[in-house]
């Protein structure tokens, strides 16, 4: 009611008031009579002083008014979806993240870091917007759930003269026999149909009640529901799930993982081997399919067997294993020439491991191959060779598996240092012949074990959406008229919604009704 109309309302009342007898307003609370003898206030100022006393008692708290409106929910979404994009934007973590930073000024980059735009997705404020959307959607549905039970439990009475009025012919029947006869078969029929039937019957009438589908009035709540599944999934992931990576050589067991934030060791819990890497190309040079045949122990006892391939990933103890790059490592083994500059034909062939001295040709002392990589600098397969000779310093240099290329690619200083220098313990030249290498599996390592409770949250989300869309609460009313000839029998009813879809349910029924009755008839 409008505010002017109240105070229509509360002037009409003043002006009656010494005429209203009987009122009872003694059993408001905040009444006080006035003590006898004194005089008596102008008409009309309790009862405002009590309207006014009430109002102020049942004003809400701030806090849940702030929380209980829709308007925030829809702040919230907007805030929450332009925080989306941001961080679609910008990438998170891994390299991407840290190609997109180089590119970024110092101010801007520290402005990004504190608000921790580079791992948006576990922030402490992206994960309160959550938390506060969770809290506006609990509070909303409870401020409103009252009326949605109350629309949901109220039973109408069966004998409604309102939903008959201006009913259409076509939900009317007319049948040549006594009132009682078809009452009987209307009542059992309509119990069987819907639900909560009730009926009422006079002397010339009989009134019968039915609804279906009433449950669509908590369709929303489902939905509700559903969205706090999602957010709690997601917030459970954040907190208690991690993303990681690691690289397994084939044949290495491994119980460790790096996670890309922080880049942090963190235990598994189990161990995991890398048993085979296959890799299949196309005739390009382009990998067509690579995949990882994968082996888990507990305890030192092996449990099960695996095989990891792209876009399809295997979990284990609730940790997915994703099969995401791969690459080559030099082996443990390494083919090597020594030339003697005495005589260009006395060329010695050895195959050595890494970290285990050699004799040198003619016995001046030993060598060993200190360190091997499999691309150095971009410049390929290179090994670093430490001399200690007899008498005299030790010596480091770089042996590459294609010298001439690389000398002519470095500055002149760099070419021209002893350390790049494959002859620079006289008498002899180093040559690469051979680098053994290996494959290795590089995996993606996640866990989330809030994603079951997003996926429950998903199917309760569709649940949902379907009773609130295609559900509506469907009220019949159907009354019996005795007339002279016969028995007027008429359909009518409402709905919250779909108005085509209940006007179709009225049609059916009085089409069945109309069946039975000629069956019986």
């Amino acid at each position: 009611m409008m505010r002017a109309e109240w105070s229509n309302l509360l002037i009409g009342f003043d002006l009656h008031y010494e005429h209203i007898h009987d009122i009872r307003i003694s059993s408001l609370p905040g009444f006080r009579p006035a003590p006898a003898g004194t005089a008596s206030s102008a008409p009309g100022t309790n009862l405002r002083a009590i309207m006014t006393s009430s109002k102020t008692d049942k004003r809400p708290n701030a806090i849940w008014s702030l929380f209980s409106s829709v308007r925030l929910a829809i702040v919230l979404l907007i805030i929450l979806a332009m925080a989306s994009i941001i961080g679609t934007v910008i990438p998170q973590q891994g390299q991407g993240a840290v190609e997109f930073a180089k590119n970024l000024s110092p101010e801007w980059f520290r402005f990004l870091s504190f608000l921790n735009l580079f791992d948006m997705y576990h922030s402490l404020w992206f994960r309160l917007l959550l938390g506060c959307l969770g809290l506006n959607l609990i509070i909303c549905s409870v401020d409103r759930f009252s009326g949605a039970w109350k629309r949901f439990s109220t039973i109408p009475r069966p004998d409604r003269k309102k939903p008959f009025e201006d009913l259409p012919p076509e939900q009317t029947i007319f049948v040549q026999t006594k009132l009682e006869e078809p009452a009987h078969s209307i009542g059992r029929f309509l119990q069987t149909r819907y639900k909560r039937t009730q009926n009422k019957d006079s002397e010339h009438e009989y009134f019968f009640y039915g609804e279906k589908g009433g449950y669509s009035h908590f369709g929303v709540y489902l939905i509700h529901l559903s969205v706090l599944a999602i957010l709690i999934g997601g917030l459970a992931g954040s907190f208690f799930g991690f993303e990681a990576y690691v690289n397994i050589m084939e044949g290495e067991k491994i119980d460790t993982v790096t996670l890309r934030k922080g880049m942090s060791p963190l235990k598994l819990g189990f161990e995991v081997s890398c048993d085979k890497f296959t890799v299949d190309f196309y005739e390009n040079g382009a990998p067509k399919e690579y995949r990882s045949d994968l082996t888990f122990f507990i305890n030192g006892k092996e449990v099960e067997k695996r095989s990891a391939l792209v876009n399809h990933p295997i979990q284990f103890k609730g940790v997915t294993f994703y099969q995401a790059s791969y690459g080559k490592l030099p082996g443990k083994k390494v083919r090597l020439k020594i030339e003697s500059h005495a005589n260009k034909d006395d060329i010695t062939t050895l195959v050595v491991e890494p970290g285990h001295p050699m004799q040198l040709p003619e016995k001046e002392g030993q060598f060993i191959v200190v360190d091997v990589k499999g691309d150095l600098m971009g410049m390929g397969p290179a090994i670093q060779v430490l001399i200690r000779p007899s008498n005299g310093k030790e010596t480091y240099f770089w042996v590459f598996k294609h010298p001439q290329m690389i000398l002519k690619r470095l500055p002149g200083p760099m070419a021209r240092s002893p350390k790049f220098n494959a002859s620079a313990f006289k008498p002899y030249t180093f040559f690469l012949d051979h680098l053994e290498s290996a494959y290795y599996t590089g995996l993606q390592v996640n866990k989330d074990p809030g994603v079951n409770i997003v996926w429950i949250g998903c199917f309760m989300m569709i649940a949902g959406f379907f009773v609130t869309f295609f559900m509506s609460h469907m009220k019949i009313w159907v009354r019996l008229s005795e007339e002279e000839s016969g028995t007027r029998i008429s359909v009518a009813g409402t709905a919250n919604k779909n108005p085509v879809g209940f006007q179709r349910e009225l049609e059916n029924l009085t089409n069945d009704l109309k069946d039975m009755l000629l069956e019986k008839g």
